[in-house]
């Protein structure tokens, strides 16, 4: 879950550009941090973070909302000739091959990896590093459907009961969307994924470009079903003192994502971005854990009791990047042609 209680300014071109803190009159551009929009919007944890780094550094930062992880990663791509931002924030593992094969990103031992155990390190060479992590699962609105009716498998959410009461995510535009298509895979295989979602198409009251789209017509009241995180509920409790929303346990395992930070290769301002990928990790990572309701990737961070209300599955699932990048375009393909038809 990824909400925020501050309201960012809006400026042109739909960019989020955070105000600068504590740094009076200057003509230096300031440290550009592309992230995706459920970072940066008005639920995100961007605006304290940044408000926070400035006053203690006195470096001024912009941060663009750059869309979901995978628009955010093609954008920084086809800038390479033309570079723009000096570090992002949200590449997650799935995505990761497709980053290294651009060469992009600056490796960077950060002094707060030690703090990060070692099955979170999904980068050896140190470009993207994890700054949390989370499961990816159905929210089910309690208060709309009762828990003796609620679903306990992937299978489960393709009976009769469930028609036009999910809200789904494009795996084409969203990295959330893109978890789910990987769960699918990891439980039926490349022989039976589609089978599942030539079956969901009565059960989707409608498919978003965005998780924040997706989450905000749940919170709504259009459907009682939506392709979130374990960890949605700690939003709830946090700012809403609420338990109605429940992540449900399914018995197959959850499709499992970590998110990195990674300093771009053409930045002109390394110094200051290796500072703001220093407090990510550290100072900023509570902030983060709360305001995306994921869990933080260093473990010295002391966790709030609404992390109480987020489950953790038994078994996480993880497809290797590698074999990701190899087969994405084919599975994307074969997702487009079932669900347009």
């Amino acid at each position: 879950m990824k909400k925020h209680r501050f309201v960012l300014s809006v400026c042109i071109m739909l960019t989020i550009v955070f105000p600068i803190y504590a740094m009076g009159a200057t003509k230096e551009r300031p440290l550009t941090v592309y992230a995706y929009d459920s970072f940066s919007g008005d639920w995100g944890p961007g605006s304290e973070i940044v408000a926070a780094f400035e006053a203690k550094y006195s470096i001024p930062v912009e941060v663009i909302s750059a869309g979901d992880g995978l628009e955010m990663l093609t954008r920084v791509i086809g800038e390479q000739a033309h570079p723009y931002a000096d570090l992002v924030v949200g590449i997650s593992d799935e995505m990761a091959s497709r980053a290294y094969a651009a060469d992009i990103f600056e490796p960077y031992h950060s002094s707060a990896l030690g703090e990060i155990p070692s099955f979170l390190h999904f980068d050896d060479q140190e470009r993207l590093l994890p700054f949390d992590y989370g499961n990816f699962a159905f929210i089910v609105d309690s208060e709309v459907i009762e828990e003796s009716q609620w679903p306990h498998s992937l299978e489960d959410l393709t009976n009769p009961q469930f028609r036009k009461k999910v809200i789904l995510i494009d795996p084409r535009t969203s990295s959330v969307g893109l978890g789910l298509l990987l769960w699918t895979i990891g439980v039926y295989g490349e022989e039976g994924y589609l089978t599942w979602w030539e079956a969901m198409k009565d059960q989707t009251l409608t498919i978003t470009d965005g998780w924040s789209s997706a989450y905000g017509l749940f919170t709504e009241g259009e459907a009682p079903l939506v392709l979130s995180y374990t960890t949605s509920p700690v939003y709830h409790y946090t700012y809403e003192d609420s338990t109605r929303f429940k992540a449900l346990i399914f018995e197959e395992g959850h499709q499992a994502t970590i998110e990195g930070v990674g300093i771009l290769r053409s930045s002109k301002r390394k110094e200051e971005a290796r500072l703001f990928v220093d407090f990510l990790l550290t100072e900023a990572q509570l902030p983060i854990a709360i305001a995306n309701s994921m869990y933080p990737a260093n473990m010295k961070t002391a966790l709030t009791k609404a992390f109480d209300y987020a489950p953790k599955p038994d078994l996480s699932l993880r497809i290797e990047s590698e074999v990701i990048e190899q087969n994405l375009d084919r599975w994307l393909d074969e997702w487009t042609e079932v669900m347009s038809r």
